[in-house]
């Protein structure tokens, strides 16, 4: 399939699409992860990976725009909901310079910027080990996507 939208839906009872993320989930507050939702999951799924981009965020480098806030994977194809500040399945890197959940803290005065949670449905458990990058585990994914969807909130520093 590629990397193309397709019916799966992703959801949060944090947020909707299009709204604001609450502020326990941002790098002011408590930076705790949001739950998120799958449905509509296609056939022969065997796991997922999930990602948050900020695409607002300004350039880091040449070849690479925004910011990486989250990267997990090796997430199995019976959990089909994560909890509010998961700690399972395996964390990559994110710009922050570490692993695991970021929440979005935009420059003062930047402005509302957009986070793209991305879910991704693998036709392959993959085993892929810790500490990848986004650019890695799409490059090692895409092969696999049987369906994928995203669920965008917003946040603007106070």
């Amino acid at each position: 399939m590629g990397f193309a939208l397709s019916d799966m839906q992703l959801t949060s009872s944090a947020f909707t699409t299009g709204g604001a993320i609450p502020k326990r989930h941002t790098g002011e507050a408590e930076d705790v992860s949001p739950e998120l939702t799958f449905s509509k999951v296609p056939e022969g799924t065997k796991g997922f990976a999930v990602i948050c981009h900020d695409p607002d965020a300004p350039l880091l480098k040449e070849d690479k725009y925004g910011f990486v806030h989250w990267v997990l994977y090796n997430i199995p194809e019976s959990v089909t909901k994560l909890d509010e500040g998961v700690s399972a399945h395996t964390a990559g890197n994110n710009d922050f310079g570490n692993t695991g959940y970021g929440g979005p803290m935009p420059p003062p005065g930047h402005g509302r910027h957009h986070y793209f949670f991305w879910v991704f449905a693998l036709d392959e458990d993959l085993g892929l080990e810790p500490g990848l990058t986004q650019g890695q585990l799409l490059e090692r994914i895409e092969p696999h996507v049987l369906g994928m969807n995203r669920l965008v909130g917003t946040y603007e520093r106070s």
